[in-house]
């Protein structure tokens, strides 16, 4: 099989997988293995999957930004993968969600970013907030095609960074306030609970130290990727999830709660 073969092998393999709702065997874990620059080979091929069934593509969700989880899930640096019209949905317009079609669902609270203008490598915090039209709290629901939650980060790429959906909250300007958003960013707590009690407690440090360091981080792997296109004005960026995420079923409220930050609570129930 040529190098190309086993790329379109494994997006195939993929996107049947998600078809089909069943879970799969880790690349990672099979003779032929799979390495992270071949993953990241993966990404456009199920990119122009998701755009050839009329999905467009809305952003970006970085994962693994919270360093408590790298042990855990196999991985050791943060990885990403693409959100889409399918997959991107404003909090308010959905207070129920169906898990259908979702392998071992999770729930992640996440700091969410709206592109201005496209960051470029290098810039400053000051320069990066300015391509930040707004911020705002919100969830990422991932899920696992790999059983169990047992995978090696490039693994996790193969999956497009094991994204379900994102739930994104009220949206605040960046502009109005941008000095108190970029210390609050990197100091406020977060809190997660379960029909009303406390499972997860959390924060913007957790995640890369800063979810704006979260965004500096990809904009800085994007720049270095032959594969895969920078970020463009108009894109989320769901930035990593505030606590550890957590397994949900239908029947569950789910609430976030953040101090430090002017940011509301969000809840959703799944269904």
């Amino acid at each position: 099989m040529t190098a190309q073969a086993k790329i379109e092998a494994v997006a195939n393999e993929v996107l049947a997988s998600w078809s089909s709702h069943a879970q799969i065997q880790t690349f990672s874990s099979r003779p032929a293995g799979i390495t992270l620059a071949e993953a990241y080979q993966v990404t456009p091929l199920l990119r122009a999957a998701f755009e050839a069934r009329g999905e467009r593509i809305t952003g970006r969700k970085i994962g693994f930004t919270n360093r408590q989880m790298w042990q855990t899930y196999g991985v050791d640096s943060p990885v990403w993968g693409y959100a889409t019209s399918r997959t991107t949905h404003q909090l308010a317009d959905l207070p129920v969600m169906a898990l259908t079609g979702l392998s071992e669902p999770r729930i992640e609270p996440e700091i969410m970013f709206g592109l201005g203008a496209a960051p470029s490598p290098g810039m400053s915090d000051d320069a990066l907030l300015d391509c930040i039209a707004w911020v705002a709290l919100g969830y990422e629901i991932v899920q696992s095609i790999f059983p169990d939650w047992k995978f090696a980060a490039a693994d996790t790429v193969a999956g497009n960074g094991v994204h379900g959906a994102l739930l994104i909250g009220t949206q605040h300007a960046i502009a109005p306030r941008k000095s108190a958003w970029q210390r609050e960013l990197a100091t406020f707590e977060a809190e997660l609970h379960c029909n009303g009690e406390l499972v997860q407690r959390g924060g913007g440090a957790l995640v890369l130290d800063s979810p704006l360091k979260a965004l500096r981080h990809l904009v800085e792997l994007l720049a270095h990727d032959p594969h895969n296109s920078p970020l463009s004005a108009g894109e989320v960026v769901s930035t990593g999830t505030l606590t550890l995420p957590m397994p949900v079923k239908p029947g569950e409220r789910w609430t976030a709660k953040v101090a430090g930050i002017p940011l509301e609570d969000i809840s959703i129930r799944f269904g």
